[in-house]
């Protein structure tokens, strides 16, 4: 497996990771109206617009396949002084996962948290969302919960924090 930063013409790629993993980690939470009408190109764009920015990164298979990617910087909802960094997105196709690449995904993007100055960092999952657990494996706290709405539904959102993320680093 390769763990790289994001270039432009890795949009697509992530697209595809983006939408597919919604479909796998979403189905019989969001509705599947919804999920369906995911676009690829829609996402494609978005990810064309977030990649110049920095702090994206991509896990590649044996075959250079985008098969994870993740994304973060500084915390945006101004919410919470005290964690200043955000995971703000991991996405693993289905069948990648469980294999160790969610932590190599969180890694490059603690690394640049912390090239900012910053040594704590949040992520937002939603509750129903299995995947959580990941977040609880790697040593993050509960620190709140809020509703959110997707797709017309009301939803509980977990706020995982990490004081010091220089612990997830091993460093």
């Amino acid at each position: 497996m390769n763990i790289r930063k994001a270039v432009l013409n890795d949009a697509k790629g992530i697209a595809k990771v983006h939408v597919d993993s919604w479909r796998t980690t979403y189905k019989n939470i969001i509705s599947d109206e919804f999920l369906n009408n995911l676009s690829y190109q829609r996402r494609e764009e978005l990810w064309i617009n977030n990649i110049p920015k920095g702090n994206v990164f991509v896990a590649e298979n044996d075959n250079g396949e985008i098969v994870g990617f993740s994304s973060g910087g500084i915390e945006r909802s101004g919410k919470y002084k005290e964690y200043q960094g955000e995971l703000s997105s991991i996405y693993i196709l289905k069948e990648f996962q469980g294999q160790g690449i969610g932590k190599a995904l969180t890694n490059p993007v603690i690394k640049e948290i912390e090239k900012l100055g910053i040594n704590s960092m949040l992520v937002f999952v939603l509750e129903e969302n299995d995947s959580r657990f990941f977040y609880e494996t790697i040593g993050g706290m509960i620190i709140d919960k809020i509703e959110v709405e997707i797709a017309g539904k009301k939803l509980k959102e977990l706020v995982y924090g990490w004081d010091n993320i220089r612990t997830l680093n091993g460093q």
